[in-house]
């Protein structure tokens, strides 16, 4: 039986755009990071733009100057795909409405809930709490209102508000139909990893 070899790929390694991305995440110029790598400004754009590879040193140097580990450059793109209707459904505790969590489970810096509430659908007449430095509500159609300790919100169609989840509150859909909304969770205040 003949032993399997791999064979290199025929595709050209791109690192451009993330060099381009962390060299202006730090404020740098083209003609500031040329300065510091010894290297020229128009192999550096070119580097950028994928037009050319860098040698191995050139490359050691020019991630030693962005602080950029040089593996980082070779990483795929750290992605997953929720779709709609395979969300999970949550039980958050209020009525009327259907939860899902758009994001993954496993994502603890950030969740985000679409939901669909039924008129009249409600959070409960008690206030609550929510274990997150920040909480996001958009509107993505009807009516809410967002009732706290000292007042209430009612937002419609296209409005956002933001608000720290330790903030006493409950919700109310005020509209006369149904309404879509989504809530985002600064961190996660219910993920996989807890």
């Amino acid at each position: 039986m003949k032993a399997l070899h791999p064979t290199p790929s025929t595709d050209p390694v791109r690192v451009g755009a993330r060099l381009r991305a962390s060299r202006k995440a730090q404020g740098l110029t083209i003609e500031q990071v040329a300065a510091a790598t010894g290297l020229t400004r128009g192999f550096l754009s070119r580097v950028e733009r994928d037009e050319t590879s860098p040698s191995v040193s050139s490359l050691v140097t020019l991630c030693q100057v962005l602080s950029l580990p040089v593996g980082s450059l070779f990483e795929g793109a750290d992605t997953e795909l929720i779709r709609g209707d395979a969300a999970p459904r949550l039980n958050m505790g209020g009525h009327g409405v259907e939860d899902r969590m758009v994001t993954p489970r496993a994502q603890s810096k950030i969740q985000i809930l679409r939901s669909h509430l039924e008129p009249d659908a409600h959070g409960g007449a008690e206030l609550y709490t929510i274990n997150c430095d920040v909480e996001v509500l958009h509107v993505v159609s009807g009516e809410i209102t967002i009732r706290f300790t000292d007042h209430a919100q009612t937002l419609t169609a296209g409005d956002t508000l933001t608000f720290s989840g330790r903030e006493p509150h409950t919700w109310h859909n005020s509209g006369p139909g149904p309404a879509e909304v989504t809530w985002t969770f600064v961190p996660a205040p219910w993920s996989g990893s807890h």
